[in-house]
């Protein structure tokens, strides 16, 4: 599947510069946030079909992100997989308690990172 929307929230530039050439790549559209409150504003704006959301924000991090969407009735069916240098145990229960949907770990595969995302497109069910 190709086309399909997905908002990227995150800090670091080139993270942000990589992450996007991959989904690209796939033929996804890709929105981009810098900050964790742009991102929830987007995802009011364009509704998009997935959320790539990095935990380590400045300000509201991404846990706290994820929680607002997650108690707004017209957001909190859109998925959201936390993006994360945090690989520590319990980091991925954190955010899977927070309403993410999955968890992935940076610095990213560039090999499995499209079949990843590729895979909570697939399973996303959206109304």
């Amino acid at each position: 599947m190709a086309g399909e929307k997905i908002l990227v929230v995150e800090d670091n530039p080139m993270n942000m510069e990589l992450t996007t050439a991959l989904l690209e790549a796939s033929g996804y559209v890709v929105i981009q946030a810098g900050a964790a409150e742009e991102g929830v504003e987007l995802v009011k704006a364009e509704s998009p079909d997935l959320i790539l959301m990095d935990i380590s924000l400045p300000g509201m991090d991404g846990l706290e992100a994820t929680g607002v969407l997650k108690q707004d009735p017209a957001t909190k069916d859109i998925p959201v997989i936390a993006m994360t240098a945090h690989a520590m145990k319990g980091d991925k229960e954190k955010a899977l308690a927070a309403g993410c949907a999955g968890h992935i770990t940076k610095p990213i595969d560039t090999r499995e990172f499209p079949k990843t995302v590729a895979r909570f497109i697939e399973s996303a069910v959206r109304p």
